[in-house]
């Protein structure tokens, strides 16, 4: 299952829209950064090695706003840090729907319970639980006891208020094509989330724990294990059946990282919200003045092992889109 239908209509007019108008670059989803603090310190993320006076900072809703506005992306995924934290993240959802944005709130649940009422369902919003693995797996990712329960217990919360909820897991080389199973069969099956997302950790030049991250071969053989038996055909899934093939090894892309750019405190960052190349302040100015030729598998040795969904999910889309075969594949969603 990919996206939504009225969600992907509208994603598809969108790229219809600017291949007519000749535009070879262009986002479909913006990272927005509105903070880098966070309730939590996971070994595999290195956000919160930011200055202490850079965790202290919120970025205005006007910012943000205008961000979104300017590069014209019709979705939003809004990360961190942890974006709960910011006072007035409620506030920032409202109106990046009223702009009509398909909006993902990246979270890892903890303080859904306080903040929930700042939100209503839309079919413009989602919740993005990070789940990393059953309880002992994923409370070990986050390096703290009882947050997957708390995860749960959230989950199971904003389902009964009516919202979408989708979740993201992250897989590392700890991670066996069994416990990758576990950890789906439990969101599908038992949570009955909306749908999820599943992706290789990206090694962060700054995380503390450098020693656990896949390279290319290691995924491929990871993902084809997990999937076999009918386990993809049955999962509910929130990508394109091209990048599930591209996690198999089925199929190779070029990363195309501007396509979901990443905006943060700092501005506009290159290439991509996994690396940290210098900042522009304005999407024209990254599109323009980032040399986009020189990232990537095969060209830059920092992405040697990178398969992360920010660089691959846009060329898979794009090539679903390009192709009436693959079309219809994942309208059928095999």
């Amino acid at each position: 299952m990919g996206m939504p239908l009225r969600q992907s209509l509208r994603v598809g007019g969108y790229v219809l829209k600017n291949k007519l108008a000749r535009r070879d670059k262009f986002p479909l989803l913006v990272e927005l950064e509105p903070l880098f603090a966070c309730n939590l310190a996971c070994a595999g993320c290195g956000k919160i090695q930011h200055p202490a006076d850079v965790l202290k900072q919120r970025m205005p809703v006007e910012q943000a706003v205008a961000a979104i506005r300017e590069c014209g992306a019709p979705m939003v995924s809004i990360a961190g840090g942890e974006p709960l934290m910011h006072p007035k993240i409620g506030e920032l959802v409202g109106e990046l729907i009223r702009m009509k944005r398909y909006v993902f709130l990246c979270t890892n649940a903890a303080l859904i319970p306080r903040k929930i009422e700042q939100f209503e369902p839309s079919p413009y919003f989602a919740w993005a639980v990070h789940i990393d693995g059953l309880r002992e797996r994923h409370d070990a990712s986050v390096c703290k006891e009882g947050v997957f329960d708390e995860a749960v217990a959230a989950i199971r919360m904003c389902k009964e208020r009516g919202f979408r909820v989708t979740t993201n897991t992250t897989v590392f080389n700890t991670d066996t094509p069994q416990t990758v199973i576990d950890v789906l069969n439990y969101l599908n099956d038992d949570l009955r989330v909306d749908q999820m997302m599943i992706s290789p950790a990206y090694a962060y030049e700054k995380a503390p724990d450098q020693k656990h991250f896949l390279g290319v071969q290691e995924t491929r053989s990871l993902f084809q294990k997990a999937f076999a038996n009918g386990n993809r055909k049955r999962w509910r899934f929130n990508h394109s059946p091209l990048f599930l093939d591209f996690l198999e090894g089925k199929v190779d892309f070029p990363c195309t990282a501007w396509a979901i750019p990443s905006y943060s405190l700092k501005g506009w960052q290159r290439p991509c919200y996994l690396m940290e190349d210098g900042y522009a302040e304005t999407y024209r100015e990254l599109l323009d003045d980032t040399d986009w030729d020189s990232y990537g598998r095969g060209r830059d040795p920092r992405c040697a092992n990178c398969m992360a969904h920010c660089g691959y999910e846009p060329t898979s889309v794009f090539a679903t889109m390009g192709s009436l075969k693959e079309s219809l594949r994942a309208m059928r969603a095999v």
